[in-house]
């Protein structure tokens, strides 16, 4: 046997000697080893399902771009309608749809009023899917006019908002609408963006009767193409692309193809799936303790077992080599059994939610994403596996026998502790390289590699403490200390498994009340009650009358605004510039703009100097700090903006810092009064009361605006937070739902690291009960160990937390910080009651083996 075990195990013999070892002990079964496969399963799972159903919603969204689009391809124009030369370019290349959307009020006969999110359609719409509606009959009939009304259909929401059956009629402008149906779904719904209220589809005809289109409306008007050559070909739909912008190179239209249908979707499905492949990778990384946790209980289990190969001369080698072999197979289990978990996701969710979800998703299998996740599940295991292995080369017989009671504290040679970082910068570097937004992936990285050695240098300290602390005189903490810095304490394990877990939910739990506390509580304090827009020229003197009568102690504020489309920054086309991703969307689609002889309200300058009153020269613009230095732009640089199909240049005279919690009226681009002179445009307004309004009095504000101003747009601020607010909520589930994964994670590695030292504490049982202790004496010392190690974890875990979502609350969300100690002492209680609970189920485990069978085995 001996000559055996020390065959070289570098040769083949040795290699085939070495599986045979492996294959003997596997034999034994995996009995330690459930915690590490299913963390392995869980982060693998997690990474291989998200990956594998953004996978299939972008494929959904790719298969169904032109139902999304409602077309091939779409340009879009704001305020204007295409001149006769840009209609009939377009009506060369295929079937015409022209659409027009614009938010407006709609009025019952007796006077009340909602907004509604209005879709003016003509008899081509839909190019592409179809409308679905309660009542038998295709739209085109739907919306015909009929005894002296138009026809029109609406979501059931602005039924039951104005509490109005179908068959009513409404007043919408000037225009008199009869409800002919509801409306179920709309094909292009996707690409229209947020609503702030229920969606009214009715004729062109019926838009151009309502009066609501007047010059400077908010008025955005689609054109959309189905091609009469091969849709499905990029390169001819690009050759059109670029067709248009040569020949109307100042029209100022957002062009879309099928391949691009909301590109805004698109951007924020790639950035949701990083999170949750991040959060997949924080639940790998947490599994990653249980790796250690398990094949260093399994090789302390092996003990015997290593000294005798040992023995019989298997070099240190040979043993790594045994262990690893196994490890690696356990490992392969685990990540297949995440392969099949995260393949199957996307299956999972179209069978059980397909009617709920309001994009397309195409289930598939996905080799890349499964691939992935396969790479990371490897790397996990190998990364935690290899020091406790390599740790097991060096010790000599004699250790490994009395290494429960003094264990050796030597490190790994180098080669394992090389091999160890080595890969776990493997994994940091997939994990940055392969993600959306590299910069928030490097910062996740670093973050968890601080966060791991901050829970070992707290693990440390905490073990100094409890070592140099004055003995107390209670028996049962004097005890309780010493088991947090004895040998083989579980203190390291514990605060490091804990401490990630109640920090990640800390920090949710912060970020998730911050926001609500911006939306339900905070904002409207100080916000306006209301916001109206398309006040036209000819009505703002009979406006501003009406509020003061209507609102005498409210304050007014109205500036005028037109929209815009960024052409270029100094000298190079919007779509050649590369933004930070925190201020991209600027370039996205046309943006709100103004003209102001003064600074704006809510506003002050950081650089340069503001433009005199009576300024006439050149056109200036005033920029918003942040945005100006997302974009690369500086004082003196040349910026030019598309208005109503010209394009203008300015020079950035100044930067401002603006405040844009209190939702007045701002700009990220506010222009020199000169630069817009003649050109038509509407005023916007808000209206703010002194004591914040009540219910009765913006019910009334509402109702009497829409019956004395048809063609003037009321927006609720309250309900625009609503909606954002409910967004926010939806976001904040779908991310507690995902960093439940990590959670969970977090608790197995936790019931594993307890699991490991029941056999210590099984030892430490038998000899008290022996000296005298009772039962219910030793489940009282294991409880104060347990609330000790949960409390000192605690306090850290709040403090990690909080710091976290602050940064991502002020930095990310733009939105003020305020720390809630009530819930955070809250998750941090219960993390406590948690470690207590583990531990002491654990214990009692260990209370219920009788001494005889214990000192046997000693």
């Amino acid at each position: 046997m001996r000559e055996r075990v020390r065959v070289g195990w570098r040769s083949p013999r040795g290699a085939l000697l070495t599986l045979r070892l492996a294959r003997r002990e596997l034999r034994g079964g995996v009995r330690g080893f459930l915690v590490f496969l299913a963390c392995i399963a869980l982060g693998v799972g997690a990474i291989a399902g998200i990956g594998s159903s953004a996978d299939s919603l972008a494929e959904g969204l790719a298969r169904e771009g032109q139902v999304i689009l409602g077309g091939d391809v779409a340009f879009s124009l704001i305020h204007r309608e295409a001149g006769p030369a840009e209609r009939a370019f377009l009506g060369t290349k295929g079937a015409l749809s022209i659409c027009a959307t614009m938010r407006a009020m709609a009025r019952t006969e007796d006077g009340r009023a909602a907004l509604v999110e209005v879709k003016a359609v003509d008899d081509h719409y839909p190019l592409y899917g179809a409308v679905r509606l309660t009542r038998a009959g295709d739209l085109k009939t739907a919306l015909t006019v009929r005894d002296g009304a138009f026809g029109a259909v609406a979501e059931p929401t602005l039924l039951a908002r104005l509490g109005i059956p179908v068959g009513a009629r409404l007043r919408v402008g000037s225009a008199s609408i009869e409800i002919r149906a509801e409306l179920l779904s709309e094909p292009d719904k996707l690409a229209a963006g947020i609503a702030f209220g229920p969606r009214l589809i009715v004729s062109d005809a019926a838009l151009a009767a309502s009066g609501l289109v007047q010059p400077g409306s908010l008025v955005r008007w689609s054109y959309r193409l189905r091609l009469n050559a091969d849709p499905a070909s990029a390169r001819l739909t690009d050759a059109l692309v670029a067709e248009a912008r040569a020949s109307f190179p100042d029209a100022g239209w957002d062009i879309r193809t099928r391949d691009n249908a909301s590109p805004e979707l698109g951007r924020n499905i790639r950035r949701f799936t990083q999170f949750l492949t991040l959060v997949g990778l924080t639940a790998l990384l947490v599994g990653g303790v249980g790796v250690a946790n398990a094949v260093k209980n399994y090789l302390d289990r092996k003990r015997d077992v290593i000294a005798t190969l040992k023995a019989l001369g298997a070099t240190g080698a040979r043993v790594f080599c045994i262990y690893l072999t196994e490890v690696m197979v356990l490992a392969g289990i685990g990540i297949l059994i995440g392969l099949l978990i995260g393949a199957a996701l996307p299956f999972v969710i179209v069978a059980a939610f397909a009617p709920l979800i309001p994009v397309p998703i195409v289930p598939a299998l996905h080799p890349a994403s499964l691939l992935l996740a396969l790479v990371y599940g490897f790397l996990t295991a190998l990364a935690f596996a290899l020091w406790p292995l390599g740790r097991a080369h060096d010790l000599p017989v004699s250790a490994l026998f009395r290494d429960t009671v003094a264990p050796t504290r030597a490190l790994p040679r180098l080669r394992y502790i090389v091999a160890s970082a080595a890969t776990l910068a493997i994994l940091a570097g997939f994990a940055v390289a392969l993600a959306y937004d590299r910069r928030v992936a490097a910062v996740f990285v670093a973050a968890a590699a601080a966060l791991f050695m901050v829970l070992r240098a707290l693990a440390l300290v905490v073990m100094i403490a409890a070592r140099r602390v004055p003995r107390p005189r209670s028996s049962l903490l004097r005890l309780a200390l010493a088991d947090l810095h004895r040998p083989g304490a579980l203190t390291p394990t514990i605060v490091l498994s804990l401490g990630v877990g109640l920090a990640l939910l800390v920090a949710l739990t912060e970020i998730d009340g911050n926001l609500r506390r911006e939306f339900t509580a905070g904002l409207p304090e100080r916000a306006p009650s209301f916001y109206f827009l398309d006040i036209q020229q000819a009505e703002t003197a009979r406006f501003d009358a009406f509020i003061r009568a209507h609102a005498p102690g409210a304050r007014l504020e109205r500036v005028p605004m037109l929209r815009g489309r960024i052409v270029s920054l100094h000298g190079t086309q919007a779509e050649a510039v590369r933004p930070s991703p925190d201020v991209a969307w600027v370039l996205h689609s046309d943006r709100g703009i103004s003209d102001s002889a003064t600074v704006p309200a809510g506003s002050r300058v950081v650089a340069g100097s503001w433009w005199a009153p009576d300024y006439t020269g050149p056109p200036l613009v005033s920029l918003e700090a942040r945005i100006a230095a997302g974009l690369g732009l500086k004082l003196g640089d040349t910026i030019v903006v598309n208005v109503l199909g010209r394009n203008v240049a300015a020079t950035v005279a100044n930067l401002r810092a603006v405040d844009w919690e209190t939702l007045g009226i701002n700009f990220v681009l506010v222009f020199s009064p000169n630069t817009f002179r003649g050109a038509p445009h509407a005023d916007i307004a808000t209206l703010t009361y002194a004591d914040g309004g009540n219910m009765a009095e913006e019910s009334a504000m509402v109702s009497d605006a829409a019956a004395a101003f048809p063609t003037i747009t009321t927006i609720r601020v309250k309900a625009v937070l609503d909606a954002v607010g409910a967004l926010a909520r939806q976001l904040m589930l779908a991310i507690r739902g995902a960093s439940a994964i990590t959670l969970v994670a977090a608790i197995l590695v936790l019931g594993g690291a307890l699991a490991t030292g029941q056999r210590h504490r099984l030892y430490d049982a038998v000899v008290l009960k022996m000296l005298g202790a009772s039962r219910r004496w030793l489940l009282g010392l294991y409880a104060l160990e347990y609330l000790l190690l949960g409390l000192a974890t605690g306090v850290f875990g709040v403090a990690a937390g909080s710091v976290a979502a602050g940064l991502v609350v002020s930095r990310v969300m733009d939105v003020a910080f305020v720390f809630l100690f009530g819930p955070a002492l809250a998750v941090a209680l219960s993390a406590v009651i948690l470690t207590i609970v583990f531990g002491l189920v654990g214990a009692f485990v260990s209370l219920t083996q009788k001494p005889a069978e214990v000192l046997r085995h000693l």
